[in-house]
C-alpha cells in the first residue's frame, strides 16, 4: 500500500490566506470581505497587498453576503471570510436569496468549522454546514484536508463560475497534499474529482477534510492485519464523483464515510444515495451522531467523538463482516 508522510503540519485556513493572496496578485476580479475576523482568516497578506480591493463590513455577515451578490454585477470575483457557523447558519436566507437563486459568482470561505474550532464550543462548532450548503441548487460544496488543497482549492474555484462554498478549519494538520503548482502530480485538486489515494480490495473508505489524514492512518492499521483499504479522498462533495465511488465499492463490496460533520446530511448521506441508486452495499458512517460539539481541545473532541483512526478501523471491520 502507498505510504503518506509529512514533513510540516499546518492550518487549512493558511492554506486560504495563501491562496487568496496569490488570487490577489494574478486575478484583478477578485476582492475579498471580511466580517471582522480578518486574523482568523488569514487574509492580512491580501489586505496588504490590494487595500482597495478588501471590505471589511464588520460583525454584519447578512450584509455581507448582499455586497458579495451585489459585487458579482460589476464582474468581481468576491470571496467572503468568517467563521463557519457565521458563513451559513446566520446568513443562509442571504445565501440563499440574492446569492444563490440568481446564481451570483460568490465564493463563500468557511474557516473554523467542525468540532476542531475546540475551546469555542458547540455554539461556534457548526457540525451541520454541509448539509445546508449542498442542499441549495447550483452550490459547489469544498472541504478540503491540508493546507496545499486548501491553497488549490481557493485559486481554482476563482476560476470556477457560480456560487461555492470552501470550507477549512483551524488546527494545525500534517501537509500530504500536492502544492496546486504541481499539476502533473496524480494527486492534484479538481473540482468534482475525488482522489484515490490507496489502492484495497477489502474496503473502501471515503473521507474529507481533515478525517483524510486519519483514514490513511487507519488503512495502514488495517494493513498489518491483512486488511486492505482503498482511501478516497472526496475534496468536493458537490458535485460528489460518484464514478469513482462506485468503481471503488464495486471491488471492495463495502464502504466507510468519515467527515468531521454531522451523518445526518453530510458525505455519508451523499454517498449513501449514489449506492442506494446504482449499488447498494454495506455502509458505516464515521461522524457525529445527531448531536452539538462541546468545549475541549481539537484532539479532545475528535476523540470523544469518535471521529480518528481508531473509529475508522472500528468501522471497516464492522462493514467488511457485513458483505
Amino acid at each position: 500500500m502507498k505510504k503518506y508522510t509529512y514533513t510540516e503540519k499546518k492550518d487549512t485556513r493558511s492554506g486560504f490566506g495563501t491562496g487568496l493572496a496569490h488570487l490577489g496578485r494574478t486575478n484583478p476580479n477578485v476582492v475579498a470581505l471580511c466580517a471582522d475576523l480578518i486574523g482568523s482568516l488569514k487574509m492580512d497578506e491580501f489586505i496588504k497587498e490590494n487595500p482597495e480591493r478588501f471590505f471589511q463590513i464588520g460583525i454584519a455577515e447578512a450584509n455581507m453576503m448582499g455586497i458579495a451578490a451585489g459585487l458579482t454585477i460589476g464582474g468581481k470575483i468576491p470571496f467572503t471570510g468568517t467563521f463557519a457557523a457565521f458563513s451559513t447558519g446566520r446568513v443562509y436566507d442571504q445565501i440563499r436569496q440574492s446569492i444563490a437563486y440568481s446564481d451570483k459568482n460568490v465564493k463563500i470561505c468557511a474557516s473554523h468549522a467542525g468540532l476542531t474550532l475546540g475551546e469555542d464550543g458547540a455554539t461556534h462548532q457548526i457540525l451541520e454546514d454541509i448539509g445546508l450548503m449542498k442542499m441549495i441548487p447550483g452550490m459547489t460544496v469544498i472541504n478540503t484536508c491540508d493546507f496545499n488543497q486548501t491553497e488549490a482549492a481557493t485559486i481554482a474555484i476563482a476560476e470556477h463560475e457560480g456560487p461555492v462554498y470552501l470550507r477549512f478549519g483551524r488546527p494545525v494538520v500534517p501537509i500530504f497534499m500536492p502544492k496546486f503548482t504541481d499539476t502533473e502530480n496524480e494527486n492534484k485538486f479538481v473540482i468534482g474529482k475525488g482522489i484515490q489515494m490507496t489502492e484495497g480490495n477489502d474496503v473502501t473508505i471515503v473521507a474529507t477534510g481533515h478525517l483524510v489524514w486519519e483514514a490513511l492512518q487507519a488503512a495502514e492499521a488495517l494493513e498489518k492485519e491483512g486488511i486492505t483499504a482503498e482511501v478516497i479522498n472526496i475534496h468536493t462533495i458537490k458535485p460528489l464523483d460518484e464514478e469513482l465511488i462506485l468503481k471503488s465499492v464495486a471491488k471492495t463490496g463495502c464502504v466507510v464515510t468519515a467527515e468531521e460533520h454531522n451523518i445526518i446530511g453530510g458525505l455519508g448521506e451523499s454517498v449513501a444515495r449514489t449506492l442506494a441508486l446504482n449499488n447498494p452495499a454495506p455502509q458505516e458512517f464515521v461522524g457525529t451522531k445527531d448531536t452539538f460539539g462541546e468545549s475541549g481541545t481539537p484532539a479532545q473532541l475528535m476523540e470523544k467523538y469518535n471521529l480518528n483512526a481508531t473509529a475508522i478501523v472500528a468501522a471497516s471491520k464492522k462493514a467488511i463482516k457485513r458483505t
